[in-house]
């Protein structure tokens, strides 16, 4: 179980019935945490959720939903497949040929 504190997880998975959550701090993946999918807000039960999760005692006493941040990461993700699947300009055939 992860140390206390309030960590940001994002939804990595689900199997039978557990969700996978990997956990962050200062935006680093720090450790993962498995919990009954129900656990979880409704809003949040979906691959790439980012949820705000508080950790006391080994026991996850809040879970919160990031609404915005799940949609600010799947945008900047978008953007960053967009970029790599643009094709690079056509080389200028006669540049190359002329000397």
């Amino acid at each position: 179980m992860p140390a206390d504190g309030t960590y940001t997880a994002v939804v990595d998975r689900f199997e039978e019935g557990l969700a996978v959550l990997l956990l962050e701090a200062d935006g680093e993946m720090v450790d993962e945490l498995v919990l009954d999918a129900e656990s979880l807000p409704e809003a949040g039960r979906h691959a790439d959720g980012v949820l705000t999760v508080e950790l006391r005692d080994e026991t996850v006493v809040d879970i919160t939903y990031e609404a915005q941040e799940t949609t600010d990461r799947s945008e900047r993700a978008q953007r960053r497949f967009d970029e790599l699947s643009q094709r690079p300009p056509p080389v200028d055939d006669e540049s190359d040929s002329a000397g």
